[in-house]
């Protein structure tokens, strides 16, 4: 048997932003997610696992600051030191358009640092190549969907033709690496790709390009034992309850508030040949994200409604607050932000979003003149234009009424 720790797109400097520790002059959250990665290399460490899996994505972009790749250097030296053998795919966020140009993590195969594989290439990894793990690692990292179009010299209009001859090739790949298997040693897929049924969260909004998918029937193959993915930040088995396992185990913090209500998780897989057994370890300091929405309807009780809104104090400590109040324009000014902000003050942050809601015009019926409309029918139109609730309209014409008829009474 051997044991895997599996985890991928830890986008490690994604929330470069809001206030710094002083210590480390680093923003609180990148510390978020180095916490976690701490986690992930910690256990790694103690529970002395065989191999190391990371499916992709280290950094929110090609390009990232010489601070951020020390941070992921030093904890992936700790790996080093330990004598885990450890395999890195170069991720989207990874890997540069350029032809000729270092990817991000370039660095740790340059220096060829001791138990470090950095995969950039397709490639077939056996036993000999994983410092003696009794395991085969067929490994695939971002291929870019345009390089692919230009290796195959295919025309970019036929969708349709490009994803067969991709699927075509990607077939002619795994079957050269699976006539080089030893049939008797467990055998592991790892990818940072889009696989078909896959079920997205909120990463969409930092995935970049046009995402090549993998067929599902291409993994679900008997001679694979574990397929490692990453790409997709949300948590999931695509071949639950069957085998191979097909895994995703999404990303290591939350990115954005799309994400709010998603545990995070990375895995430990026992592999043997023709059997796996998961192990989903849930990462325990996942700062809290709450998205709330509030929608005023009367204004005399604008500021309660928005209040009762809001968690109670100790479900907001440390949280990054996002509160979405849609109202009508003209309150405006009852929307009290001084009360709001100190109710919140124990937050991590907190994210005030205005939404008011502009009145439509009321439009008369066709070959109708206001000239020829009561006060009351006026009125009435007003009313329902600004979305007055039935047994409101009602309330308020019936008041109307009494005003109108005083207002009569004492003409000359």
């Amino acid at each position: 048997m051997v044991k895997i720790l599996h985890f991928a797109d830890a986008h490690i400097d994604l929330a470069n932003f809001g206030r710094h520790d002083p210590q480390t002059n680093l923003p609180f959250r990148v510390l978020d997610f180095l916490r976690s990665l701490d986690e992930i290399i910690r256990t790694a460490i103690e529970e002395r696992v065989d191999l190391v899996l990371f499916a992709g994505d280290a950094f929110k972009d090609r390009n990232p600051s010489p601070t951020f790749q020390r941070e992921w250097g030093k904890r992936i030296m700790r790996l080093c030191r330990a004598k885990i053998p450890t395999v890195l795919l170069v991720g989207n966020h990874d890997m540069t358009p350029a032809v000729g140009r270092a990817h991000a993590l370039e660095a740790f195969e340059t220096l060829e640092v001791p138990y470090i594989h950095v995969i950039d290439q397709p490639k077939l990894l056996l036993p000999e190549q994983l410092d003696g793990v009794p395991i085969q690692v067929m490994a695939l990292p971002w291929l870019s969907r345009s390089r692919l179009i230009a290796a195959l010299d295919l025309s970019p209009a036929d969708l349709r033709q490009i994803d067969e001859a991709i699927d075509l090739r990607l077939r002619t790949i795994f079957a050269e690496w699976f006539r080089q298997l030893d049939p008797s040693l467990p055998t592991v897929f790892t990818a940072h790709a889009t696989v078909e049924g896959a079920t997205f969260g909120a990463e969409r909004s930092v995935m970049l390009g046009n995402d090549m998918k993998l067929s599902l029937s291409l993994l679900r193959d008997a001679r694979l034992d574990y397929v490692a993915l990453g790409h997709i930040h949300l948590a999931q088995d695509l071949n639950e309850g069957n085998h191979p396992p097909i895994v995703y185990p999404g990303s290591i913090e939350r990115v954005d508030f799309g994400e709010a209500k998603e545990d995070k998780f990375f895995v430990i897989a026992n592999v043997e040949r023709g059997k796996t057994h998961l192990q989903w370890r849930k990462l325990a300091h996942i700062r809290p994200l709450i998205d709330l929405r509030c929608r005023i309807e009367a204004p005399h009780s604008a500021m309660q409604d928005i209040l009762s809104t809001l968690p109670e104090p100790e479900q907001l400590q440390d949280a990054i607050v996002r509160l979405i109040i849609e109202y009508p324009a003209e309150i405006d000014p009852l929307i009290d932000e001084v009360t709001l902000r100190q109710r919140t003050a124990s937050t991590f942050e907190f994210h005030l979003v205005r939404r008011p809601l502009l009145n439509s015009r009321a439009r008369l019926p066709e070959n109708l003149l206001i000239s020829n409309l009561t006060p009351k029918e006026l009125l009435k139109l007003y009313l329902q234009a600004n979305h007055s609730q039935a047994e409101q309209l009602d309330d308020l014409l019936a008041l109307a009424e009494t005003i109108f008829s005083e207002d009569l009474e004492g003409e000359p």
